[in-house]
């Protein structure tokens, strides 16, 4: 058994143990805020607080996991640290803010934030970036970045990220299903062993749907499995060399089911049938295969032992940690929710 084989068994195992907890806890009242930092006193003696959330955290976990992966998946190819470097930064430069613009566009909502529409972006911008930074290198006699091999790294690396984020969906209860007593019956029947009921007020689906406490139909557990279905299955064609097989598989398996997917759903997703988020996805799959027709060649096996010796400096964890922490603080601070916190001294503890 190879190294690269080993290394993708490893994260189907990890992620099969961190989803077989989530699906079964993180839709409890419970596991919306990690903690309460107090801000101010109030009139009657008690704290406003600052919630803090699983939300940010899951999704700092699936940026910093999605940005690792496109180190490794590079370094493993043979990429220089400054080219990737740049590419990453260049690219975050562009999704980290679409994630809240893109929001504001689609759904006229400035305190809330959309993966799809930052991941949108991302694929469009991204073989640009990689030009201009290609033409910019170029002028200083430095090696252009085959193309190609950059976008299926990205594109894998945003599945498994992608699907590892679905987790904060389900803790804070957006991005949620439809009522399965609203199905037909045909779907009903079909679905039924993939529900999930929500409960706490405080969650997305309790004060915009009012459909806490009701059996929807689980589509954030489904996305987190087939995206990290479709994201294993691209990081072996990549390791295997077919750089555009798994750009294709990750782009068209992940925007597929983000176009099917929408129907199950029940959130707001902005005005008429087909949503603006439905169309980016269609978009984004002939995008991908157009990519694909003027970009090709071939590309030699990545080694993921080569990755990660590449990997293991101080510095390289140091930004994975900078990243971390600065995601957890971007989108972990609760905009949309408050709390009041009293303090009282046990007195039998005197």
């Amino acid at each position: 058994m190879t190294a690269n084989l080993i290394f993708v068994l490893i994260l189907a195992l990890v992620h099969t143990a961190l989803y077989a907890w989530g699906f079964r806890h993180l839709n409890r009242e419970r596991w919306q805020f990690i903690g309460t930092i107090p801000l101010s006193i109030e009139r009657d003696g008690q704290w406003r607080g600052l919630n803090l959330t699983y939300y940010g955290l899951f999704n700092a976990h699936a940026c910093t996991l999605a940005v690792a992966m496109v180190y490794l998946l590079l370094a493993a190819s043979g990429l220089e640290l400054t080219a990737i470097h740049m590419v990453v930064a260049a690219t975050l430069l562009f999704c980290v803010p679409a994630a809240k613009l893109v929001a504001r566009w689609v759904e006229k909502k400035a305190h809330t934030f959309s993966i799809g529409g930052a991941a949108f972006v991302g694929l469009v911008a991204t073989p640009w970036i990689v030009v201009g930074l290609n033409r910019m290198w170029a002028s200083r006699g430095m090696a252009p970045v085959p193309i190609l091999p950059v976008l299926a790294a990205i594109a894998t690396a945003y599945a498994l990220g992608e699907g590892c984020g679905r987790l904060a969906c389900i803790s804070f209860g957006c991005c949620y299903g439809r009522p399965l007593d609203r199905l037909p019956a045909v779907l009903r029947r079909l679905l039924a062993p993939f529900s999930v009921v929500y409960h706490g007020t405080t969650k997305k689906i309790a004060y915009a749907g009012h459909l806490h406490d009701h059996p929807v139909v689980a589509v954030q557990a489904i996305t987190a499995v087939l995206y990290t279905v479709l994201g294993l299955s691209s990081l072996l064609l990549y390791f295997q060399g077919r750089a555009a097989a798994a750009y294709l598989l990750a782009v068209t398996g992940t925007q597929g089911w983000r176009f099917t997917s929408e129907f199950l759903r029940a959130d707001y997703r902005g005005g008429g049938r087909i949503s603006a988020y439905q169309l980016m996805a269609l978009l984004a799959i002939f995008y991908a295969m157009g990519v694909c027709l003027f970009w090709s060649g071939s590309f030699p096996a990545a080694d993921v032992v080569q990755g990660l010796r590449r990997l293991w400096n101080p510095g390289i964890i140091l930004v994975f940690q900078a990243l971390w922490i600065g995601i957890f603080l971007y989108m972990g601070r609760s905009q949309v929710t408050g709390a009041r916190i009293s303090f009282y001294v046990h007195r039998d503890r005197i």
